[in-house]
C-alpha cells in the first residue's frame, strides 16, 4: 500500500525545501497539477520531517484532486492519530464523484473509532467491488477484533476467496488479543502455511497467558522447521524467559540475537538486561546495559530495578545518580519508584525520604498510588507501623490494596494486632478475592489466640468461594524448565526427589535446623496434610537442583508466591552444607543464599 501512496519520490527533505518547491510550482504554473504537486503532498503528510498542516492547505488550493492524493491523506490521518478528519474527506471524496481504489479503504477502516463506522466502511467495500480484496479484508478483520466483534471477524475471514498468511496471522492475534488461547492456536495450526509473524504472534499469546511451556515447545518446533529468529520473536522469548527465570534458553536466545546481527536497539538490549535481572544473573545484566550505545529512560529504569529487586539498594542509588550525570534521559515516575523500592528492600529510610522529596522539588513529579506504598513499605519493614499507618492517613488518594497489604504483612510479622485487625479488615473489602489477604489477618488472629476470630474469618474466606493460590516453583535444568507443587509426586523422579528432601533435612538439621511453623499451624486452608514444611515446592525444587548438578554449582529457583520463612532458613542452611548457591526469585524480590546467609539479611 505505502509504495503505492508515495508514487513520486519526495523533492525535499525539510519543510523549508518543500515551501521552496511548491513556491517554485507557483512560478511554472503547475501549482494545480495533480501529478506535480504529488510529491511534495506526500512529503508534508507522510514524513517525519513533513507537516500535516501545511499538507491540508496545500489540497484545498486543488481544484481536481484524484484518488491518490485522497488515499495519501488517508494513510497520513491513520499514522498521525488523528483519524477525525479520515471519514469526512472520504465523504468529500465521494461527493465530488472520485471513485476509491483497492489503497483506499486499508488506511481508511484503521481509523475508525467507533464499531459503526467499520460496518458503513464494510458496506462500502462491497459496494465498490472490493469484496475479494485481501488489503481491505485483512484491515476489517483486525479491527473488528478491536472492537470485540468476533463473529464479524470471523466472518470476514470464513467469506474471503483467497486468504493470504496476514489474514490467518490477524485471526490468531485477534484470538489472542481477547484471552482464547486455544481457539488460536487451533487457527495456527490449521494455517497452510506461516511466516515469522505468525509464530511470533502465536508464541506471544501463550507467553501473555502464562502458558510458558506450550512457548518454549512453539518456539522448539520454531527451531525444527528453520524459522529464522527475528528481533520480535527474540523479544517474545525473552519475556518467557523472564517469566520462568529459564536463564540458559535465555542465554541461548541472547546469542542468536548476537550471531544473527539483529539490531540491538535500546527496546530490544533493556528486554534482555530485564530477562538476566530476573533470572538471577544481575551481573551479566549490568554487562548488557554498560553495552547499550543507547540507553532510554526505560534501560535505566530496568537496571534501577534490578538492584532493587537483588536487594541491592545502594547500587541502585549509584545507578540514579548516573544516570542523572549523563544527563541524556530525564527520570520518571517509574524510575522513583524503582529507587523507593530499592531503599525499601535494603532498609535505607533515610534515603528514601530523601529521593521522595527529591522527586517532587527537584523533578516535579506528583506522586501516585506506587510512590505512597513503596513509603510504606519503607517504613512497615523497619517496624514503624505507626508513620506507615500515618501515611496511608495522609494520601491524597485512596489507598489501593497493594498500599495496605503492605502495612498487613508488617502487622503479623511485627505482631500489631490492633493495626492488623483494622487494616485485614479493610484491605478484604477492598480485594476480596484474594486469598493471601484473608490468610495474614487469620494468623495475626491465631498468633494472639484468638480462635474464634480465626474461624470467622475462614467461614467468610468459604462463603465468598475464595480459594488459596497454589504455590508452585520451577526451576530450569538441562534446557527443561520443571514445575514443583507442594506434596506433588507427578514428576518422574519423584522417588528420588523426596529420598534427597528427607536426605537434605537431615544433613542440615545436624547444623541446627529447627521447622519454623509460624503461619503455618494456622494456615486456613486444609492441604499438604503429610509434612507440610517439608515438601514444600521450593524445597522440592532445590533437591532436584541438588540430583542434578555437581556440588558448588548455583541453583536458580523462581517461585510465584513470597517464600516462607521455613523455606528462607532452611536454604539458608542448604546452602552452606552443600556449599553452593540458591537464588530464589519471589513474587517480592531475589534470595540469594550462600554459606549459610541471605542477601537479604533477613530484612523482608
Amino acid at each position: 500500500m505505502s509504495s503505492c501512496l508515495v508514487a513520486p519520490p519526495w523533492p525535499c527533505s525539510s519543510m523549508a525545501e518543500a515551501k521552496q518547491h511548491h513556491s517554485l510550482l507557483l512560478r511554472l504554473g503547475l501549482s494545480t497539477d495533480n501529478h506535480a504537486m504529488s510529491g511534495i503532498l506526500s512529503f508534508c503528510s507522510l514524513s517525519n520531517h513533513g507537516d500535516i498542516n501545511y499538507a491540508l492547505k496545500l489540497f484545498t488550493t486543488l481544484p481536481n484532486p484524484d484518488t491518490f492524493l485522497y488515499n495519501t491523506l488517508f494513510k497520513a490521518f491513520f499514522i498521525s492519530h488523528n483519524p477525525s478528519l479520515s471519514l469526512p474527506f472520504y465523504s468529500h471524496m465521494l461527493q465530488r464523484s472520485i471513485t476509491p481504489n483497492s489503497f483506499t479503504f486499508p488506511s481508511l477502516i484503521r481509523t475508525c473509532k467507533l464499531q459503526q463506522q467499520v460496518k458503513q466502511l464494510h458496506a462500502q467495500v462491497l459496494k465498490f467491488g472490493f469484496g475479494e480484496d485481501t488489503f481491505a479484508l485483512n484491515n476489517l478483520i483486525h479491527v473488528y477484533f478491536a472492537f470485540g466483534s468476533l463473529d464479524d471477524a470471523r466472518r470476514v475471514f470464513y467469506t474471503m476467496p483467497h486468504p493470504n498468511v496476514v489474514s490467518w496471522t490477524s485471526l490468531v492475534s485477534g484470538y489472542s488479543h481477547w484471552g482464547l488461547v486455544d481457539e488460536a492456536f487451533r487457527v495456527f495450526e490449521l494455517m497452510p502455511s506461516k511466516n515469522g509473524v505468525s509464530w511470533n504472534a502465536m508464541i506471544a499469546c501463550f507467553v501473555k497467558s502464562n502458558r510458558f511451556r506450550e512457548a518454549f515447545d512453539l518456539f522448539r518446533r520454531m527451531r525444527v522447521e528453520k524459522v529464522e529468529v527475528d528481533r520480535f520473536v527474540a523479544a517474545t522469548m525473552l519475556s518467557a524467559c523472564t517469566g520462568v527465570g529459564a536463564l540458559e534458553q535465555g542465554k541461548w536466545i541472547h546469542g542468536c540475537v548476537e550471531r544473527s546481527g539483529i539490531l540491538l536497539d535500546s527496546k530490544l538490549g533493556t528486554t534482555i538486561v530485564d530477562m538476566y535481572c530476573k533470572c538471577g544473573c544481575l551481573d551479566k545484566a549490568f554487562q548488557v546495559f554498560c553495552g547499550l550505545e543507547v540507553k532510554g529512560v526505560s534501560s535505566w529504569n530496568c537496571m534501577i530495578g534490578g538492584f532493587a529487586m537483588h536487594g541491592k539498594g545502594e547500587d541502585a542509588i549509584r545507578i540514579f545518580r548516573e544516570m542523572e550525570e549523563e544527563g541524556t534521559v530525564v527520570p520518571d515516575a517509574i524510575t522513583f519508584v524503582n529507587v523507593l523500592t530499592a531503599c525499601a528492600h535494603s532498609g535505607l529510610i533515610e534515603e528514601g525520604f530523601y529521593y521522595f522529596g527529591y522527586m517532587i522539588d527537584v523533578h516535579c513529579i506528583e506522586p501516585t498510588k506506587e510512590h505512597y506504598g513503596c513509603m510504606v513499605d519503607l517504613l512497615a519493614r523497619a517496624g514503624r507501623l505507626e508513620e506507615a499507618k500515618k501515611v496511608i492517613d495522609e494520601m491524597p488518594m485512596s489507598p489501593d490494596a497493594a498500599v495496605l497489604g503492605a502495612l498487613l504483612g508488617a502487622c503479623r510479622i511485627h505482631g500489631n494486632l490492633e493495626l492488623g485487625e483494622e487494616v485485614g479488615k479493610r484491605l478484604i473489602e477492598l480485594d476480596p478475592g484474594n486469598s493471601g489477604r484473608y490468610v495474614i489477618l487469620g494468623n495475626i488472629y491465631a498468633s494472639c489466640g484468638k480462635w474464634e476470630q480465626v474461624a470467622s474469618v475462614r467461614k467468610l474466606m468459604n462463603d465468598r468461594g475464595v480459594k488459596k493460590e497454589p504455590g508452585f516453583s520451577m526451576i530450569e535444568m538441562e534446557g527443561e524448565v520443571n514445575e514443583f507443587v507442594a506434596g506433588g509426586r507427578d514428576h518422574p523422579l519423584a522417588d528420588a526427589l523426596y529420598a534427597k528432601v528427607g536426605e537434605m533435612l537431615e544433613a542440615i538439621t545436624v547444623v541446627g535446623y529447627v521447622p519454623d511453623t509460624d503461619g503455618m499451624l494456622h494456615d486456613l486452608v486444609e492441604e499438604e496434610r503429610e509434612d507440610p514444611l517439608f515438601y514444600h515446592s521450593e524445597k522440592l525444587a532445590i533437591a532436584y537442583g541438588l540430583l542434578k548438578t555437581k556440588r558448588g554449582e548455583t541453583l536458580r529457583v523462581t517461585k510465584n508466591l513470597r517464600v516462607c520463612k521455613d523455606c528462607h532458613q532452611a536454604s539458608k542452611l542448604i546452602s552452606k552444607v552443600y556449599d553452593c548457591d540458591i537464588i530464589i526469585r519471589d513474587r517480592n524480590r531475589f534470595h540469594h543464599f550462600s554459606d549459610g546467609e541471605c542477601s537479604c539479611k533477613d530484612y523482608w
